[in-house]
């Protein structure tokens, strides 16, 4: 496992898309930087992906993260809704890969899980629990920003040594089978 390194989040949007940037030296971790980015006064769902794709390769370029972790989009009734969520996130994704950046995906329930041992829980209490293990003073206005720093944390805390990230298991066998040189 690194033991330095940098890793973005990014919990995309197409109204507003939030980020947040960790360092992990050690078994420390520090706030680097959050925000947003805000796309409503984007005329067409094309230049917000474009404004999209853009911001996060300037976040890429500018603070060389390690790894991009991203919060997937989870399924809703309206189909649209999705479709444009699905487009977000891919765009933000095809940044990180455009400087050949691991990309890590969770779900959002596997994110506030992570944070808050609880799958269920609010923005506001995920933002609280960030806010207690960062050590920050004061939380931006806008939750999406600490959604983005949430899929960072969380894959932070999904790490373990040898293993990829995110991946979980039902059972010994499933692991056994996507790990066979770990039987003796």
């Amino acid at each position: 496992m690194q033991t330095d390194n940098i890793i973005l989040g990014i919990d995309p949007g197409t109204t507003i898309m939030g980020y947040g940037l960790i360092h992990v030296k050690g078994n420390k971790m520090e706030l680097i930087q959050m925000g947003v980015l805000h796309l409503s006064k984007l005329g067409s769902h094309e230049l917000k992906l474009k404004k999209i794709f853009e911001r996060t390769l300037q976040l890429v370029d500018e603070y060389k993260p390690d790894e991009f972790a991203v919060e997937a989009p989870f399924f809703g009734k309206n189909v649209q809704s999705m479709l444009k969520l699905g487009r977000a996130q891919g765009v933000a994704m095809s940044a990180a890969l455009y400087r050949d950046i691991p990309i890590f995906e969770y779900a959002p329930k596997k994110i506030k899980m992570a944070i808050t041992g609880q799958g269920t829980a609010s923005k506001e209490q995920v933002a609280a629990m960030l806010k207690s293990i960062l050590n920050i003073k004061e939380m931006p206005k806008h939750l999406d920003a600490s959604d983005g720093l949430a899929a960072a944390v969380c894959h932070h805390f999904q790490r373990t040594p040898g293993q990829g990230c995110g991946k979980s298991y039902t059972s010994w066998g499933s692991f056994l089978k996507d790990n066979p040189n770990k039987l003796k």
